[in-house]
């Protein structure tokens, strides 16, 4: 049987065909030698006589054989070690191009709620249509468009998650600044959940209500605002001293005037950075325990997509092992205060969700991680919702590849 010689033209190189070569390609992606070996005879049987064959083209054979004797999902492996997904480059919406990163689309499903296996999936399901398509070069919305018909189409998704990918497509196209508030009490994971969503949404700007409350403490003396100079939890304390103030029932009561009067002081920096941020246009995540559910009311500077949550834990043993988990990366003392204080801590979460319940601000349990950043992506997607209206059409443009 006549040389054939496999072109690679983004090398400029020629080199011969070798089974051995395609049956170690095999092997890594889960054929034992045998099966390996057999495809790859079957490979150099379908190639025929003395040609020359683009890389490409050599790929497109190998995957078709191994989806008709096996699975897709052999199939899709083959592709993923060697690196050879097809070169799809992807133009944006301002002509600038760049490859398909099936990684960067994966994450693009989660922001709307998707597990990661199921990310997986529609990711999987999309790379696919375009190898079968040859497509080497399509626009941003075409990528978007084929997403939403495909969501459409998975029994386990169907239409009303297309309409999520829909509406967040339509927030991403509008460049509205988005304001993410997150509050909760000490211990509950606030700030573990905002860094995670800063960097799945690509938010360069986070704020910490306790690092405003540190730069405060350094411009208001202790003797002028007391409460200022202890822990959200413990600011009821210094209202025991204040003899023009009412006499405190219980201490649950105290709980809660001691943090409003704490939250107060810290919400006249806090609505200052939400402000800035609208001014500039540019999306911001505010965290801490003196983001009450209030906070953002009553800020109408532009166009702001605003979304509030408390994060909860729910039950006291769970929050007892967060804060003593998290004591330990401090100082000693430190941790003995967390849990010292627990039960305030514990009355002042229930404030603060009584305080959420009353204002309509939606209320997320941290159990873990994953689950709690899906649900607050859904929060988010519902908030848009009720402002966007968008069609396919309004949203992707002219159904062509660009």
């Amino acid at each position: 049987m006549a040389k054939l010689l496999i072109e690679d033209k983004e090398e400029g190189t020629s080199v011969p065909f070798l089974r051995g070569i395609l049956t170690r390609s095999l092997q890594q992606a889960g054929l034992s030698f045998q099966q390996a070996y057999a495809v790859a005879d079957d490979v150099r049987e379908t190639l025929g006589d003395e040609r020359t064959l683009s890389k490409l083209e050599l790929h497109r054979i190998v995957y078709k054989i191994l989806k008709n004797k096996f699975d897709s999902k052999i199939a899709d492996r083959y592709l993923r070690p060697s690196g050879v997904t097809p070169p799809v480059q992807v133009t944006d919406l301002e002509g600038r191009l760049a490859p398909f990163s099936g990684e960067l689309h994966r994450r693009d499903l989660e922001l709307i709620g998707l597990s990661l296996a199921e990310s997986l999936k529609v990711a999987g399901k999309l790379r696919r249509h375009l190898f079968r398509e040859k497509l080497t070069q399509v626009s941003s919305q075409y990528i978007a468009r084929v997403t939403y018909q495909l969501l459409q189409e998975m029994p386990s998704l169907g239409p009303a998650v297309a309409q999520r990918w829909l509406v967040w497509r339509e927030f991403l196209r509008s460049g509205r600044p988005l304001i993410l508030v997150i509050g909760g009490t000490t211990g509950c994971g606030k700030s573990t959940i905002a860094t995670a969503l800063a960097d799945k949404l690509g938010i360069v700007r986070m704020q910490s209500t306790d690092l405003l409350r540190e730069v405060m403490r350094t411009m208001l003396s202790s003797d002028q605002y007391p409460q200022l100079h202890t822990s959200s939890y413990d600011a009821w304390r210094p209202l025991l001293r204040d003899e023009q103030h009412a006499p405190l029932l219980t201490v649950a009561q105290g709980v809660e005037e001691g943090y409003r009067a704490q939250a107060e002081l810290v919400s006249v920096a806090s609505r200052a950075v939400i402000e800035r941020a609208l001014r500039e246009r540019e999306s911001l995540i505010i965290e801490g325990v003196h983001a009450y559910p209030e906070l953002a009311s009553g800020i109408a500077d532009g166009d702001p997509v605003i979304v509030h949550v408390v994060l909860a834990v729910l039950k006291r043993r769970k929050l007892k092992q967060r804060l003593s988990g998290r004591a330990t990366k401090a100082r000693k003392r430190r941790a003995e205060r967390y849990l010292a204080h627990f039960d305030e801590i514990w009355q002042l979460q229930s404030y603060l969700l009584s305080e959420a319940d009353r204002t309509n601000t939606p209320i997320v349990v941290n159990d873990d991680r994953d689950s709690t950043i899906r649900e607050v992506m859904r929060t988010l997607l519902d908030v848009l919702s009720s402002n966007l209206q968008p069609t396919p059409e309004s949203v992707f443009g002219d159904w062509e590849r660009q």
